[in-house]
Formats: C-alpha cells, sequence, structure tokens
C-alpha cells in the first residue's frame, strides 16, 4: 500500500499536555480502564470500546487527543491522508480505505481519521452515481464492523452533522470538545504566560474562545510587549 495514504506520527504528546473538562477527562479515563482490563471483561464477553469519535470545535484538542491515547497505549498511530483516500475515480476510494484498514490490521495500531467528514463529501460529489455513494458508505461500515479488537480506531470532526448516522453508531464513544470555560481559560493563559519573563506578560486575555486561539493571543501579544519594551529601550524610555 502507498505510505502517500497515510503517515506515523512522530511527534510525543502526553495527555498530561492537554487539558480536558471534567465530563470529558471521565469518559477517557473510562476508555483508558476498559483497554487496560480488556481481558477481564472480555473473559465475561463483554465488549471493550476500541472505536472513538471525536467531535467539537476547532482547535479545542482533537487531534492532540488522538496523538496522546496512542502514547499512552504505546501503539502507533496511523493519521490518514483523507486527500489521497478520497478519489473521483469509481469504486477507487472504497478500495483506498480497504487496503488502509488492511495494513492496520497487522499493525495493532491506532488508526486515525482526521476530518472525517471529508468521506461525508464523497457521496455528494456526483449527484448522478448514487451507486458510489452506496459503495463507499457500505464499505466504511463492514470496515469498521471488522476492525480488530486490538487496534484503535478513532474519528474526528468538527462538523458532526455531515456524517452518516448509520456510521456514528458504530462507533463505541462519541466524545464532544468544546471551548473551555472563562475559569479553565484563566489558568491556561497563567500556565502559558509563566513561561515568560513578568515584565512581558501584560495581555488583554479572550474568552469563549478554543486552546488554540487562546495561545496564538497570547504568543502574539507576548511579541508585541518585548518589541515594545525593547523599541522603548532604544529610545531611552523608562
Amino acid at each position: 500500500m502507498s505510505t502517500s495514504l497515510y503517515l506515523t506520527n512522530q511527534e510525543s504528546v502526553e495527555l498530561g499536555d492537554i487539558v480536558f473538562s471534567s465530563d470529558l477527562a471521565t469518559k477517557i479515563n473510562d476508555f483508558l480502564d476498559e483497554y487496560e482490563y480488556r481481558e477481564a471483561l472480555e473473559a465475561y464477553n463483554l465488549p471493550v470500546a476500541n472505536k472513538l469519535f471525536l467531535f467539537g470545535k476547532t482547535g479545542c484538542g482533537k487531534t492532540m487527543t488522538a496523538k496522546a491515547l496512542a502514547n499512552r497505549l504505546n501503539k502507533k498511530i496511523f493519521i490518514v491522508n483523507l486527500s489521497s483516500i478520497v478519489s473521483s475515480k469509481l469504486g477507487e476510494t472504497a478500495k483506498n480505505l480497504a487496503s488502509l484498514f488492511r495494513n492496520v490490521k497487522h499493525k495493532q495500531a491506532v488508526l486515525f481519521f482526521d476530518e472525517f467528514d471529508s468521506l461525508g463529501s464523497i457521496r455528494d460529489y456526483d449527484n448522478n452515481d448514487t451507486s458510489e455513494m452506496k459503495r463507499v458508505v457500505n464499505t466504511i461500515l463492514q470496515l469498521i464492523d471488522d476492525f480488530p479488537n486490538d487496534a484503535i480506531l478513532i474519528g474526528a470532526t468538527n462538523q458532526i452533522q455531515l456524517i452518516d448516522e448509520a456510521i456514528l453508531r458504530r462507533f463505541d464513544m462519541k466524545l464532544e470538545f468544546a471551548n473551555p470555560t472563562d475559569e479553565v481559560l484563566d489558568g491556561f493563559y497563567k500556565d502559558l504566560l509563566a513561561t515568560y519573563p513578568k515584565e512581558y506578560q501584560a495581555i488583554q486575555p479572550q474568552y469563549g474562545i478554543s486552546f488554540a486561539e487562546a495561545k496564538t493571543l497570547v504568543v502574539d501579544q507576548v511579541k508585541r510587549n518585548i518589541i515594545l519594551a525593547l523599541k522603548n529601550a532604544k529610545k531611552g524610555v523608562h
């Protein structure tokens, strides 16, 4: 299979690096507990969650969570390159998907589909060819049903409304990522600013935004503070 269908992640991300809401943290811990004690659960024919769907706001940690879970479980993560998966050629998308899943099946890895809604767009690219739409959906459903228990499947999207309901039902857990509360953001700002000298820490915080947006805000304002201080020093302003 061409490696252009996926990327293997080399970045080390720890779960402790990510700020979760209490509800989200509980669900993630439940998932990790099930994985740790999966043999005991399977002995009673109890299903063990290994298919997660992450949805919600951009920049709230979905991709980082997938990488951190792979790291915690000591598994290689395959980040799917959906631009290489989706094809306008008849039957090619389904073939690419089957090839990708087949490869991961032998590696006991984490298979991560970011922007999973991109697969939804294939269902509409040719309104005159409903057979191709059905072929792709049926392929995804079959591949998810046959997904091995010793591997992890993670899908993520910012637009869950675009995902076929039959596909969503195949995922054991759905985890919603929302913008952090004002209180959580205050702590996040404090932690970020603590890495800079006190004289550069003055910022105008914003709320109702994602962690990624908050980090960009801090970086931009700290840079401006440093540059302003250097300009004033040149002018002899104290």
